[in-house]
């Protein structure tokens, strides 16, 4: 038997089965990094290489020595070698006259260690955005991408894009066994690189390209590959903002919420989108002039229909590209700041669509939702529902909540849907749903979820705030986890809501017999602490514009409108306004067009807009007006049971020091005048306000902005006064003392 020489029993000892040569080229391989690369092999080293397309192929070390040339395995540009030692290289390859160098992604070790295992073992990495996900980042010298994705039941991941064909073959991942992580480092990849997931599921189904669940960036519909984007570059200008947040006791502080849908709010000379640039220097200015304390903007993340209006998304980490790049939204939030204005986004973490490129079936299995209907399909949105039960699920949803505050310095998230995630059998019938544990409706892990996601939002974001949508009777929303209650800030009123626009619908001559709905609001209005929402559900599908709810002529409806602003900015709780609505936009909400601009060309219209700013200005100013917004001692009725006049009056105190300020609301068109109320102080009260006066479109009926209050008693106050109250008209008195 011949001798062999020590070069071929070092290409034996490293040649490579023909089974895993096939396995290799046609990407079924279970672990192509064990075989790629460089790798030990008698005493040398062999390098394998998968170069589709190259006839030959070369290791070429980093001095341009050439270390080894390649033998081909298999047509398909599967090729292996032998070399002396280790030593870093490239990889040349030829086809014909063609040439090229790269760097080889399986020469590299991983990025991920054994503190990410963990914390994403036991689902408790806060910052699980700064390890899944792609980041530019320099590794063994090297600059490049980092990939990491979570799919534990798969056989096979790879990172697909332009930089390899979207070949699945040429980046197949490293899986971390324990966690069902997979990563890969690719060098020479940068910022604005199109990717997607190639996966192999359980089965060995190769399952539609996904995108990145923790993708920064994203195409732009119809397109739906993630977008390689750096979130941590842009130049803030908001110190002052930022140190001056956590001081801020947001209960005692004016709230006024300008929600906004930024497809619509305003458009281009061609009907095109504003970017977040041009919102900038349009929105913000006039979220200013209006006096609004902060801005709410419908879902910014990334979604598939325009017709969702961003409550169905896919793309959890990006902001839409829709408006632009992130950087783009980062200088929207910054200019925000700049005005003085907080920013708070609505969050979706109830349900996802069931887009192919997105969560759905992610790995091949249900591994994001349910696999069971019952508990992970949302009959309503025909959605998934998120796994709740899972600790990588919650890991993840906790984990895109803190991106948004510390990424991107949101103030605010505004949770949509809670009522949806508390109960099991939310919009189902007998028989479409499973009882808890204990064998109730309440979807305990979502609650447990709910709670944990506010402690940690306002353990590492002091001064930041979490806001629910939620309609049912459910207690303790926004009452601290320690004492039960699910850790909110706030809470939506939909009681308040709808109460108050039914009376406000009703024809004057009938509110008599509806007088409760304005007032029973009040008897559970400190139990959480409330914000008043007349929001974009409130003026969709249907339902008209707050302008066309009100019954009568012209007039009656745009002084009750009046009146029915200042009632609510004279109400216990913080504000909210949807867009369109500071004019009494005349017709619904269309997400396609933009608001009604012309109409500020009207005088009533402008009327409504002097109105609210000027209901902004006083309930920044006067402290009695917010300070005790959530406390029942910041309340007291002075006017309660004339129903048949539908004249309702309170009083609003605020901390030491503070004014009082009498709110009086007449919600007939008959004119009331010395008409006595009580009061809590005698001597002169200026009326700030009178929603009847003509810079506001009014007929200027009322007090001349003063009313003096003598000692006699009257509604179970020391001290009373004669007012005049205008027709649908709702006025304030600030006492200025004897």
């Amino acid at each position: 038997m011949p001798r062999r020489n020590q070069a071929e029993t070092r290409a034996v000892a490293g040649r490579l089965s023909r089974e895993a040569v096939n396995a290799l080229v046609a990407g079924r391989h279970g672990d192509p990094f064990s075989v790629l690369g460089i790798h030990a092999a008698g005493d040398g080293f062999v390098v394998r290489a998968l170069v589709p397309g190259a006839e030959r192929v070369e290791v070429v070390a980093l001095n341009g020595r050439v270390m080894a040339r390649l033998e081909c395995r298999h047509p398909a540009g599967l090729f292996e070698g032998t070399m002396p030692r280790r030593t870093r290289y490239v990889l040349r390859a030829r086809r014909g006259g063609d040439q090229w160098r790269f760097d080889d992604p399986f020469a590299y070790g991983p990025v991920l260690g054994q503190m990410d295992d963990w914390l994403i073992g036991e689902g408790t990495h806060a910052a699980l955005y700064d390890r899944l996900g792609a980041h530019r980042i320099e590794h063994e010298g090297t600059t490049g991408v980092h990939f990491a994705v979570w799919a534990p039941n798969a056989r096979r991941v790879s990172v697909v894009g332009d930089f390899n064909a979207w070949d699945g073959r040429r980046h197949a991942m490293r899986l971390r066994h324990g966690t069902g992580v997979w990563e890969i480092f690719v060098p020479g990849v940068g910022p604005g690189t199109l990717y997607k997931y190639e996966i192999v599921g359980i089965a060995g189904e190769l399952l539609p390209l996904k995108s990145d669940p923790v993708g920064f960036g994203a195409e732009m519909r119809p397109s739906t590959a993630s977008i390689v984007c750096d979130t941590t570059g842009f130049r803030w200008t908001d110190d002052a903002w930022m140190a001056a947040r956590p001081r801020r006791e947001a209960r005692r502080a004016p709230m006024s919420i300008y929600e906004v849908h930024l497809g619509s709010w305003r458009r281009g000379e061609h009907g095109q989108w504003l970017t977040y640039d041009e919102l900038a220097e349009t929105l913000v200015p006039h979220v200013r002039d209006m006096g609004f304390t902060h801005i709410e903007l419908m879902p910014v993340n990334e979604h598939p229909l325009d017709a969702s209006w961003g409550y169905q998304p896919i793309g959890l980490f990006a902001p839409t590209a829709r408006f632009g790049d992130p950087a783009a939204f980062a200088r929207l939030v910054d200019r925000c700041h700049a005005a003085g204005i907080g920013v708070i986004v609505d969050w979706v973490p109830a349900h996802f669509p069931v887009d192919e490129h997105g969560l759905a079936a992610f790995d091949g299995t249900a591994l994001y939702e349910h696999d069971d209907p019952r508990q992970g399909f949302h009959p309503d949105w025909n959605t998934a529902i998120f796994n709740f039960g899972r600790r990588e699920v919650v890991n993840y949803l906790i984990a895109n909540a803190l991106f948004w505050l510390d990424r991107y310095h949101i103030d605010g998230l505004r949770v949509d849907a809670v009522a949806s995630m508390l109960y099991l059998d939310y919009s189902r019938k007998d028989g479409e749903w499973l009882p808890n544990r204990e064998g109730g409706r309440e979807n305990l892990e979502a609650v447990a979820f709910l709670r944990r996601l506010n402690e940690a939002v306002y353990a590492r974001h002091p001064g930041a705030i979490t806001l629910a949508e939620e309609s049912t009777a459910w207690p303790g929303v926004s009452q601290p986890t320690f004492s039960g209650g699910l850790g909110f800030g706030f809470k939506w009123n939909m009681g308040w809501m709808h109460d108050t626009l039914q009376y406000m619908a009703e024809n004057p001559v009938h509110r008599r017999w509806h007088h409760d709905k304005m007032t029973f609001g009040l008897i559970y209005a400190f139990t959480e602490n409330f914000v008043l929402p007349l929001s974009h559900d409130e003026v969709v599908h249907g339902k008209r514009s707050l302008l066309d709810r009100m019954p009568g002529d012209a007039w009656q409806r745009f002084a009750a409108l009046r009146a029915y602003y200042a009632f609510m900015w004279g109400y216990p709780g913080k504000k909210l306004l949807f867009m369109g609505q500071e004019f009494a936009q005349g017709r619904e909400w269309d997400f396609d067009g933009q608001l009604d601009w012309p109409l500020l060309d009207v005088a009533v219209h402008r009327g409504v807009q002097a109105l609210v700013r000027d209901c902004n200005r006083l309930h920044r100013e006067e402290r009695a007006l917010h300070e005790r917004d959530c406390e029942p001692e910041g309340f007291r009725w002075i006017v309660v049971d004339d129903a048949p006049n539908s004249v309702f009056a309170w009083a609003r105190f605020g901390g030491e020091g503070a004014r009082a300020v009498a709110v009086i609301a007449n919600f007939t068109p008959v004119p009331r005048p010395h008409y006595r109320v009580g009061l809590p102080h005698g001597g002169r009260w200026r009326e700030v306000l009178n929603t009847d006066a003509s810079i506001y479109g009014g007929s200027n009926a009322g007090n001349a902005g003063v009313v003096m209050a003598g000692k006699s008693p009257s509604h179970g106050y020391p001290c009373s006064a004669t007012v005049t109250l205008p027709p649908l008209g709702t006025i304030w008195l600030v006492h200025e003392g004897k």
